[in-house]
């Protein structure tokens, strides 16, 4: 902290935040972060306290929330190391799917924004005239998105190899999971149907319609049944390996829409919700206390993050990022770029990047937002109550009335910027990443 204080960038930001300068120096100078939730100075300038004062307000007078469920609301407003405005952001409130932000930060951390989840391919058998004499072996390997078009990847993978038919069962090994479905059993009756395109059901037939023109139609017919069994087979030959989609990816699909799915698998990775939970508040340098997880999802209200913590989360994030020449807007989708899933039907401020949280009687939104007077404003804020709709509401109108109040940022600052198409999450082609490990006879 020491020094930190004597590099000067804490008096530059601060000199700033009153002095008149250029609004294209300001936004690329304030985009420097000191340590995530840090906060050495309240604002002097109100009108963050004021902007959140008038939501308060609001938020009884249109009889959002009664005068008695005040303390179940939590903000918490900051730019660089100052503080604009808060109200209980220091308490653990149930956060939802903001959980999804201790989820990205610590796979990120723990596995590397290009990691990819192998599954592996094997038979049992010799393949004869196209036919294996055994049984074909999938050996999970944490894929969360292993859906309907790796399967038909893999179909037509197998068939490029001469594989046509299986004398044997379809084993499942370890953590796979198709189409969400993690039950291995059912992961992999699914795969079983994907497989072989004369048992495609509706499902598969337009998972197969989205792909590339001209994809074949894999046949590999299996004789006999799924069985899951808890260790490899010996005397396995290794067909294929299948990789998943880079990590940043998966995290990125995961933050757009949300998927509890996704977020539980990659929690597991790491060893599950109490490990999420060390690693997101070692690295946000908040207290553990703030943080308080049961999954890696958000599903249940004992997952509770204070508004200040998933700041400092996404702060951290940001860092960890940046140190790979990505940004948040990698990660999580953005406001005028990302406008499908999560982001569908809200109003937000152009360049805004965010995560939301949703349960019954939860509405929750944090995130980060370009300013021109005050650079990155990051923002948490979790309501409790009946009318989640109307939170959503309140809560846009929160973000554009700061907006309005500091400013439109004169475009998006590169500490943010996707380096993705607009509206795109970029995914490698699904038989690309199929390396064929036994060559055809």
């Amino acid at each position: 902290m020491l020094e930190l204080l004597g590099s000067g960038l804490v008096s530059l930001w601060l000199d700033m935040a009153g002095v008149k300068i250029k609004p294209l120096d300001a936004l690329d100078a304030l985009a420097w972060q000191s340590s995530p939730g840090f906060v050495i100075a309240p604002d002097p300038n109100p009108a963050g306290a004021m902007t959140v004062q008038q939501y308060l307000k609001e938020l009884i007078t249109s009889k959002l929330v009664a005068q008695n469920l005040m303390p179940h609301q939590g903000i918490w407003l900051q730019s660089g190391p100052m503080l604009m405005a808060n109200h209980q952001g220091t308490i653990p409130l149930p956060a939802a799917s903001l959980t999804k932000i201790a989820t990205s930060l610590a796979t990120f951390k723990t596995w590397g924004p290009d990691h990819q989840f192998d599954t592996l391919i094997s038979a049992t058998g010799p393949v004869v005239n196209g036919v294996v004499q055994g049984d074909l072996v999938i050996t999970g390997g944490n894929d969360p998105m292993f859906v309907g078009e790796e399967a038909i990847a893999l179909g037509n993978t197998l068939n490029k190899i001469g594989i046509k038919q299986v004398k044997g069962n379809l084993v499942i090994i370890g953590n796979f999971a198709m189409n969400f479905q993690r039950q291995p059993l059912l992961a992999g009756q699914l795969l079983k149907q994907a497989l072989n395109h004369k048992t495609w059901n509706r499902s598969v037939v337009y998972q197969y319609s989205i792909m590339p023109k001209g994809t074949p139609k894999p046949q590999v017919v299996i004789a006999g049944t799924v069985k899951v069994e808890a260790q490899p087979k010996p005397q396995q030959t290794l067909l294929v390996r299948h990789r998943s989609l880079p990590l940043k990816q998966l995290i990125k699909e995961m933050n757009v829409y949300s998927n509890n799915d996704i977020a539980e698998m990659l929690a597991d990775t790491v060893g599950g919700a109490t490990v999420v939970k060390a690693t997101a508040a070692n690295l946000a340098q908040v207290p553990q206390s703030e943080i308080q997880l049961i999954n890696g999802s958000g599903l249940g209200r004992e997952n509770r993050i204070s508004p200040r913590a998933a700041c400092a989360m996404l702060m951290a994030l940001q860092r960890e990022a940046s140190a790979h020449q990505l940004t948040l807007g990698d990660l999580f989708p953005m406001s005028g770029f990302d406008d499908r899933g999560t982001l569908h039907a809200r109003h937000l401020p152009i360049a805004t990047v965010m995560k939301t949280g949703t349960l019954n009687d939860v509405s929750a939104l944090a995130g980060v937002v370009p300013t021109r007077d005050r650079g990155l404003v990051w923002f948490a804020i979790i309501n409790r109550g009946g009318n989640v709709s109307g939170f959503r509401a309140e809560q846009d109108k929160l973000l554009q009335h700061l907006v309005k109040q500091l400013q439109v940022s004169a475009g998006i600052p590169h500490a943010l910027a996707p380096h993705s198409p607009k509206n795109s999450l970029p995914q490698l082609g699904a038989g690309s990443r199929n390396e064929i490990l036994l060559k055809s006879s």
